[in-house]
């Protein structure tokens, strides 16, 4: 053949294409959804293995009921004419698969029979509105004095600690953006996630920095929590005496060497060249920061998507974030024992030695910098040299505290 041949013979083929078959809206097998896959598995399990259906999503069949019917009313969806609806249940389940184990939203479309896209969008929306949901009741700061000191009291009662409003921790949570032009898209990227935490393994205070900032002190001096704590804007109890003695002595959060030392935000001696009472202190205050070590462990171990890169850009993040805190403050507070099991977290032999919880050996966290313990004020210096004095004198030593250092 020629080629001129050649271009007639192209050209005649093009005017009669072969018809195509036509384009439903879905794939074929995504329109089973319900019958097949997870939803089958979730109701076999609602009737016959209550303790599978747990974990499955990490909630049992009460509260996965509770949590419906507060969250339903804001992502329930209307049917059309094309397709049917996604149910509000369907959207809480898939939700919660994939905060309990952080899996694809590839997998999790196979798994619920809906859509990779769809998936993603129920997702994020479904975390925002839990979020909202729960967060008056399960994530709230204390803004009272009342509510401040019952705080410290918890950490008085259970670590002997005084006058401390929260252990302080921060930890970094993978992105990876996917969007085009995003400042974010040399992943993977991270956020950091600063808590507050009480002495009952309760998240009193969430900020997620949107900056790759190198410490955690670098975090600190970003949130909203300094200022509000300088201005008294949370209603801080005012300074009173320490238990026993006459040295007056400010309410303050307690933090780790990344931290930095400040009259109300009380960190380790450096780790080198210490005395005694500096060892007794850096002890003491190590006791009361290990719950907001052990908080961040629980929240990994149950809600494992902050241990995975998460396919978002960083608003979306947030909220998956926030709903992981208001669940597990929620679960914390209706479902204690088996939620936080006695060997999840650390705790202490009758001797006082520190016998390290479940998580350690399952949740790797990214390190974060240890920050500069560069120019503190001089009344935060005295204030440390006050608690060191304090925790190695009569009226505020443990017995136990000697063999510990």
């Amino acid at each position: 053949m020629d080629g001129a041949s050649a271009v007639v013979a192209f050209l005649c083929l093009e005017k009669n294409p072969p018809k195509r078959k036509r384009k439903t809206w879905t794939r074929s097998w995504l329109g089973e959804r319900g019958q097949l896959g997870m939803p089958v598995l979730q109701g076999e399990l609602e009737v016959d293995d209550q303790r599978g259906f747990q974990e499955l999503l990490r909630v049992d069949v009460e509260q996965f009921n509770d949590l419906l019917q507060l969250v339903a009313p804001y992502i329930s969806k209307n049917n059309t004419q094309l397709r049917r609806a996604i149910s509000a249940r369907a959207r809480l389940s898939v939700t919660l698969r994939y905060l309990a184990t952080g899996e694809s939203f590839s997998s999790l479309s196979v798994q619920y029979g809906i859509g990779r896209s769809t998936v993603g969008l129920i997702v994020k929306e479904t975390c925002r509105m839990l979020h909202r949901v729960l967060k008056k009741d399960y994530l709230k700061t204390p803004t009272t004095e009342p509510e401040w000191r019952e705080v410290a009291s918890g950490f008085q009662d259970r670590w002997q600690f005084p006058h401390c409003l929260g252990a302080i921790n921060s930890k970094h949570i993978t992105i990876l953006s996917s969007k085009g032009g995003s400042p974010f898209r040399k992943s993977p990227f991270s956020l950091n996630l600063m808590a507050v935490v009480d002495a009952q393994y309760r998240f009193l205070y969430a900020h997620i920095g949107t900056q790759d900032i190198a410490s955690d002190g670098g975090v600190y001096a970003q949130t909203d929590l300094e200022a509000a704590v300088e201005s008294n804007r949370l209603k801080v109890p005012p300074a009173q005496s320490l238990p026993g003695t006459d040295v007056v002595m400010p309410f303050m959060f307690v933090a780790d060497e990344t931290f930095p030392l400040q009259t109300h935000l009380m960190r380790p001696y450096p780790f080198r060249r210490l005395n005694h009472e500096q060892r007794v202190y850096n002890y003491r205050l190590s006791r009361a920061r290990r719950v907001a070590e052990n908080a961040f462990g629980i929240l990994a171990n149950r809600w494992r998507v902050v241990l995975t890169p998460i396919p978002l850009e960083p608003e979306p993040v947030s909220w998956i974030i926030l709903a992981a805190l208001s669940l597990h403050n929620y679960l914390r507070e209706q479902a204690r024992d088996t939620y936080i099991p006695p060997a999840l977290v650390d705790t202490e032999d009758e001797d006082h030695h520190i016998i390290p919880g479940s998580w350690r050996s399952d949740v790797t966290f990214q390190p974060v910098p240890a920050g500069k313990d560069r120019n503190p004020t001089r009344s935060a210096t005295e204030q440390r040299d006050k608690l060191r004095s304090y925790f190695s004198s009569p009226a505020g030593s443990l017995s136990w505290q000697e063999n510990m250092v």
